[in-house]
């Protein structure tokens, strides 16, 4: 697109949102500053560099489309070239089974920040913050239940674990300068009805109050809550109530996972209430299509209204951003580049609302005039705003990274096969 036009647009949206009161080139330099944690796992569909397997235990990726990095050069090479085509403040979220093992086998209760120095220094060179995560699923001990294993043996394999990734991530937190985000998930549960519901959240209650008992200062642990996973369809041990009862009663940050719900529940209603009795949010923004099936996040309903949620409720800087989906059966990263777009547009629209004068017919009572305003925002000229965020930053504008992404096809990935 032809900068005077993308600068015309511009012009005639920011004249057009200064007649509600809203400063279009705050809302852009608000974007830029927002971070977004890109997630390591959809450049290799979730498979890491310590078994060379597909996922299991719960999880698992479709599609077989060519061009999956390999090893962990062909990794930092895919997120490099994601970085080129979006614009804004970006992170980078690690599994445990990401590190840096040179070849060697590192059982998951022997990881330590070592295995993750080159990561530091690599994300330190371009500007990036990391995230961290412990793994419980791929691995031979992983069963059906790890952290809620009455097994002591495998749990203690497991709480060993996960002390060691809040280890990993407090020395990324301190060598970055700024707190890792460490979540943790389980995919702990049943395929068919238990009668021990009690006894495993009991355990896993008593594995988490352990692994939490270690106080480390450049580090923050989430805990992610889910509704089911593959092949533990009747039973999930850390359950939507199950989290949110542990987080309140532990002050402890709550990783709301948009994949993790029924596509019929608006994950934004949950924000307002859990902010009341949790410290902070971790975002796993995902797309839900029947069942937790992680598609390509998109510009829709749910991730817009999580995010106006979010700026409506002054709340968003309790909240930290990350993706999380692994599509494998279209260009993986095309789908990190969509999936990131949408979600910045998402904030994007967000940061445009204007929420003064809604407010202000709210608190009045003028219900009509709110409804009314709520409707005729959507079709504010936005997309000129997104075009020129983007066009700012020395980005390619609306589809000009297809043909960016294309072009890496044939010289990269395509020849990977």
């Amino acid at each position: 697109m032809k900068s005077e036009l993308i600068e015309k647009n511009y012009e005639i949206a920011k004249e057009r949102y200064a007649a509600l009161g809203v400063d279009t080139d705050k809302a852009i330099e608000t974007l830029e500053q927002t971070p977004i944690s890109l997630h390591c796992w959809q450049a290799d569909d979730v498979v890491g560099f310590e078994r060379n397997e597909a996922a299991s235990g719960g999880i698992m990726t479709t599609g077989n489309f060519p061009g999956r990095a390999r090893n962990i050069d062909e990794v930092r090479q895919d997120v490099d070239k994601v970085r080129s085509l979006v614009a804004g403040t970006l992170r980078l979220n690690l599994h445990e089974t990401y590190g840096d093992f040179g070849g060697k086998f590192v059982d998951r209760d022997q990881c330590e920040p070592k295995h993750f120095q080159s990561w530091m220094e690599w994300a330190k060179e371009r500007g990036m913050k990391l995230d961290f995560n412990s793994t419980s699923f791929s691995h031979p001990k992983s069963g059906t239940l790890s952290l809620a294993n009455p097994d002591k043996g495998i749990r203690d394999f497991w709480i060993e674990h996960t002390k060691r990734c809040r280890r990993i991530a407090d020395a990324m937190g301190k060598f970055q300068g700024d707190p890792c985000i460490m979540n943790i998930w389980v995919h702990d549960g049943s395929k068919d009805y238990t009668v021990e519901k009690y006894r495993y959240r009991q355990i896993f209650k008593e594995s988490l109050d352990e692994i939490m008992s270690e106080k480390l200062p450049d580090m923050k642990t989430c805990l992610e809550a889910k509704l089911f996973g593959i092949g533990l369809e009747a039973y999930t041990v850390g359950s939507h109530d199950f989290v949110a009862g542990y987080c309140s009663k532990n002050n402890m940050m709550y990783t709301l996972d948009t994949g993790h719900y029924e596509p019929t529940e608006n994950v934004s209603d949950a924000v307002s209430s859990l902010l009341l009795f949790v410290p902070e949010l971790m975002l796993h923004v995902s797309r839900p299509m029947h069942w937790d099936s992680d598609h390509v996040t998109l510009f829709d309903d749910n991730t817009r209204n999580l995010f106006s949620e979010l700026v409506r409720s002054g709340q968003l800087h309790r909240a930290h951003i990350g993706l999380d989906y692994f599509d494998a059966s279209i260009d993986r990263i095309g789908a990190y580049v969509i999936g990131t777009r949408a979600t910045q547009k998402a904030l994007l629209q967000a940061f445009l609302e204007p929420l003064t004068k809604l407010r202000e017919y709210e608190d009045s009572g003028r219900l009509f005039q709110r409804l009314a305003l709520l409707e005729e925002e959507k079709t504010m000229p936005f997309g000129a705003v997104y075009d020129y965020f983007n066009y700012k930053n020395n980005v390619p504008v609306a589809d000009e990274f297809i043909g960016d992404i294309e072009k890496y096809e044939q010289d990269i990935t395509f020849k990977r096969e």
